[in-house]
């Protein structure tokens, strides 16, 4: 397999990526050329463990390294075995012309399909030519409790957050244990040029007695007589939409799924070709559960009687 990865970054093969990039920054944080000048050693290890991150920090390289012991053709070229070094050039050997400077001034290098985010990594290690990333402020996040009918079709909560009151805009469809991000409303930064941090709103959903989510569809279970079953009839139900009168056909049997079309969650398209958004519906599935008596009178035992010789 050549370069063993796993070994040079200190993780499992079952490491997650996070495992993966905690590693790196470790790795890298200890051996920069910045920190260590003049040591060749240093700068051989920080070399190794950029190449292994560049590999294993993208996940379709790291599915090719894992399968046939290298990240595609190409990847071990350059000095070192790793083709974004050039050993003219500085900060430790890479190619400058290889940055873009990011939107608080950190700089992003491109190697392999791999984002390294040096503002982020590095920042400490910068001369007169780099600087810190300005701290950011600590997000803040408050639970809002909804009703089931709340999740289905949104709606507009109240919550406090530092202090100040903000009304949050609950989408229709929402999950319980969902969170929504609402940018800069969350505490400010330690640093005058950090931004705010983000306000995380936790959502959680209160069970309903009669409804339940499957998608975009609303599930129920509903009691049909016996007699309706057999020859069909209407019943009045409630729904999430107001009162309907749902049909029951002659013949329905137990479970059957009987579909009121439109009357579920409420969900946005687009068209393929124009992007145009959509207003649509699921359905309410309606499960019917026939109702067998436990006890017959005499005169209801009779006519059952009679439907036996009917052959039903």
């Amino acid at each position: 397999m050549g370069k063993d990865y796993y070994k040079i970054l200190g993780v499992e093969k079952s490491a997650t990526q996070d495992d993966i990039k905690k590693a790196f920054r470790k790795l890298a944080h200890q051996h920069h050329p910045d920190k260590n000048k003049g040591d060749k050693g240093a700068e051989a290890k920080f070399k190794e463990a950029s190449e292994a991150y560049a590999v294993l920090g993208d996940e379709n390289k790291r599915k090719q390294y894992d399968a046939f012991g290298q990240a595609g053709p190409g990847f071990n070229q350059g000095a070192g075995g790793f083709g974004g070094f050039n050993q003219g050039a500085g900060f430790g050997g890479f190619d400058f012309s290889q940055f873009t400077q990011g939107g608080q001034g950190g700089f992003h290098f491109s190697q392999g399909g791999v984002e390294f985010d040096l503002g982020d990594l590095f920042g400490e290690f910068f001369g007169g030519g780099g600087r810190k990333r300005a701290k950011k402020g600590r997000n803040i996040t408050v639970d809002v409790q909804l009703s089931f009918k709340e999740s289905i079709f949104g709606a507009e909560k109240e919550v406090r957050a530092d202090g100040a009151k903000l009304v949050v805009t609950i989408p229709p469809g929402i999950e319980s244990g969902q969170g929504l991000r609402v940018a800069g409303k969350g505490e400010l930064a330690p640093d005058k040029d950090g931004a705010p941090g983000d306000l995380i709103v936790r959502v959680w959903v209160e069970e309903d007695p009669v409804f339940r989510k499957e998608g975009f569809n609303l599930v129920m279970e509903l009691d049909v007589k016996l007699t309706a079953a057999l020859t069909g009839g209407s019943v009045d139900l409630q729904t999430l939409d107001g009162p309907i009168e749902l049909t029951i056909p002659a013949g329905t049997s137990h479970g059957e799924i009987l579909r009121v079309r439109g009357k579920g969650v409420p969900y946005e398209t687009r068209g393929v070709f124009t992007g145009k958004a959509h207003e649509k519906r699921g359905d309410l599935l309606i499960v019917t559960r026939v109702a067998m008596p436990r006890k017959l009178s005499k005169k209801a035992a009779k006519l059952i009687d009679e439907l036996k010789g009917e052959g039903i």
